[in-house]
């Protein structure tokens, strides 16, 4: 009896990769912003029907801002929130 390799299968035919999905405008998930309305430091979220969701950077129960009234976090507010958000997990033991 004689062993044959057997016949190769056909290729499989793949699917191109998906389109990149299309961002809204405004700052980038994980940044901070000031709400200006209100001065709160806030990190985004999401955006969510024409708004951006922040949260406090301890932590806490997020808002809704329209991202004209947002402006970048300064370099020591956002080092200030980076700090705070540390703390606040090191209290609670993530």
């Amino acid at each position: 009896m004689s062993k044959e390799n057997p016949p190769a299968l056909p290729a499989r035919p793949t699917a191109p990769p998906p389109a990149p999905r299309a961002r809204s405008a405004g700052p980038p998930p994980v940044s901070y912003v000031v709400d200006t309305r209100t001065g709160r430091l806030g990190q985004v979220m999401d955006r969510h029907a024409g708004y951006l969701q922040l949260r406090p950077p301890q932590g806490g129960v997020e808002w809704d801002c329209p991202p004209e009234h947002t402006r970048p976090a300064s370099e020591a507010e956002t080092l200030r929130a980076r700090v705070a958000r540390l703390n606040a997990e090191s209290r609670w033991g993530f």
